[in-house]
């Protein structure tokens, strides 16, 4: 029977995937509390049991701490303190003679007991529990097992933040969607969907984790469709040049669903930051491309010049020149008037990218002319969504 115990706890941290400390803590939060049922004071005792898994040797003990003496407040006066700490939220310590014990009474018991020391003082089991114990022990077991077991799925996905996941789309509740990643759940709320993309029941998708959240059921993932940095994780697992750091992604700019604009670097000589990136064939980018349903990515080349920078981010329009006005952080791009609906792309989201990208506010103006175009202007957005669907 006794090596049938331990057998059957480390079984269970099999099982479980629960380390052996939690599941003995267990089933001595289990014992203190049948001990509690049956033969304990709830009012003046602080039990504690300990348990020896090999011999099956149980031992309970009362565990105090020791406070400095104090005279114990009247009825009248718990009354009152009561009263102020719901006027002020502010918390009233008033000695607790189930878990504290005054130094004058500790010291009858050993003089070398100081404040702050725990005194512990060891209880008869006077028989056996009784059914009604051994009912709640199980109960407390069951309970602290489902604790640590959720404590351990919480730890195990807290390390995956950042991360992509694949899950099953389980089930909708309003406009949020349940994932199924198996041991836990994910929640993805409307404002991570990406517009106009469809989730099936059933359907397996790559998801971002950005949080791991302990919600009233266990532990849950907060995930994204739309989330910018799904984007380096997918180059990074598919780009080996930027999974070991020869090449480094600076900057991305997404639309998710739409477009992705992402700025790449090396220090490497005779190393093609975008040419790695691309692949044979486009073999590298397609991958990705297909993984983000289709989200169509420019891949821009960055630079310290800011001029520079600037006019590689406006791709795939041709820039003739861009002038800088520092204080207002203002870049204005000149394009010849043929390239610029590609510039502006459309609804102005090739210019909006640009934008984000770079971190400079970017006006374009024509060549030819010298005038500033109005991103918003009828004929340049319909021109523009014509070069778009080619």
């Amino acid at each position: 029977m006794e090596g049938q115990i331990e057998a059957a706890i480390k079984q269970i941290c099999y099982e479980k995937n629960l380390e052996y400390d939690r599941v003995l803590e267990a089933i001595e939060a289990a014992l203190a509390a049948a001990f509690r049922k049956d033969f304990g004071d709830k009012n003046k005792q602080n039990i504690v049991a300990k348990f020896d898994p090999i011999s099956g040797e149980t031992l309970v003990f009362d565990v105090k701490t020791v406070v400095e003496d104090q005279t114990l407040p009247t009825e009248e006066e718990l009354a009152e303190l009561k009263k102020k700490e719901e006027e002020t939220g502010e918390e009233y310590k008033v000695f607790n003679p189930k878990t504290e014990i005054m130094l004058a009474e500790a010291k009858q018991l050993d003089k070398k007991y100081e404040i702050g020391d725990e005194v512990k003082t060891q209880l008869e089991i006077p028989s056996e529990f009784g059914r009604m114990a051994a009912q709640t022990a199980k109960q407390v077991i069951i309970q602290k097992l489902r604790e640590a077991e959720r404590d351990s799925i919480y730890e195990e996905y807290k390390k995956r933040e950042g991360a992509l996941l694949t899950g099953m789309v389980h089930r909708k509740d309003g406009d949020t969607f349940i994932v199924d990643f198996g041991k836990i759940n994910g929640i993805l709320m409307p404002n991570d969907q990406i517009r106009r993309e469809f989730y099936k029941m059933g359907e397996r998708l790559s998801f971002y984790v950005k949080s791991v959240e302990k919600g009233p059921k266990g532990p849950e993932l907060i995930i994204s469709r739309n989330h910018p940095e799904i984007v380096r994780v997918l180059f990074e697992r598919e780009i080996p040049e930027i999974y070991n750091g020869d090449i480094e992604i600076k900057n991305i700019a997404r639309e998710a669903g739409s477009r992705t604009k992402v700025s790449v670097h090396t220090d490497i000589e005779n190393l093609d930051p975008i040419g790695s990136c691309i692949g044979q064939r486009g073999a590298r980018i397609q991958t990705i491309i297909s993984e983000l349903n289709g989200e169509k990515i420019d891949i821009i080349q960055w630079d310290e010049d800011a001029k520079k920078y600037i006019a590689n981010a406006m791709a795939p329009a041709k820039i003739v020149g861009v002038e800088l006005n520092d204080e207002q952080k203002l870049a204005i791009v000149t394009v010849p008037k043929d390239q610029i609906s590609l510039a502006i792309g459309r609804d102005a989201q090739n210019v909006r990218l640009a934008v984000q990208l770079t971190g400079w506010a970017i006006s374009v103006r024509e060549a030819e002319t010298g005038a500033l175009v109005d991103h918003t202007d009828e004929k340049v957005v319909a021109k523009a969504d014509e070069l778009d669907a080619e």
